[in-house]
């Protein structure tokens, strides 16, 4: 018998709190059980598998970054929007860095184009038309940003520049001052 109280939304919310607890890479069915103290059977009534919980944490994840993201880039364009894009990730990433993990999820063809994943390339797209790109240059431009944004991102958290005395911020900001400089550049091309 499912205990009261739990829901498909409960499940999820705990996944994604637990993800930034333990590792996204942890987050298990029966680790999720232990927390609502029920039995593991018990939750096969909301979730087909593990890998439906990731899943479910990942769209949850992608939803509440893109609506922080969205809330940023609000009113900003040129180099604003593509800082506050930027800071926008990096600051989820180090509040939940379970559920920044979990947005990173390879999600199928039908669940990705149904999610908010979509949102996420359209605002980075939109920040792009402000520099006034080719289109042809547009994905390239949306690959480089996710690539540099994510990139160090992961670095940071893996310790990756604490052997330096130069502040991981210093690094952020002059990186993107100089994307942005290489943006307004391939405008002119």
């Amino acid at each position: 018998m499912v205990r009261a109280g739990v829901t498909l939304e409960r499940l999820t919310r705990a996944g994604a709190e637990l993800a930034d607890e333990v590792g996204f890479d942890q987050v298990t069915v029966s680790a999720l059980a232990r927390q609502f103290d029920v039995k593991v059977a018990s939750l096969y009534s909301h979730l087909k598998n593990s890998q439906e919980l990731k899943t479910r944490i990942a769209l949850f994840a992608l939803e509440e970054l893109a609506d922080r993201v969205a809330a940023a880039l609000a009113g900003r364009a040129g180099k604003d929007a593509l800082a506050a894009f930027a800071d926008a990730y990096r600051g989820y990433a180090a509040e939940h860095p379970g559920r920044y993990a979990a947005a990173r999820l390879r999600l199928d063809p039908e669940t990705a184009a149904a999610s908010a994943g979509v949102r996420h390339a359209q605002m980075t797209r939109a920040i792009l038309r402000g520099y006034d790109l080719a289109e042809e240059d547009e994905t390239h431009a949306v690959r480089m940003l996710g690539s540099v944004f994510h990139g160090y991102i992961s670095l940071e958290a893996s310790g990756g520049f604490s052997h330096t005395a130069v502040d991981p911020q210093q690094s952020w900001t002059w990186i993107v001052d100089s994307l942005d400089t290489l943006l307004r550049s391939r405008a002119a091309c």
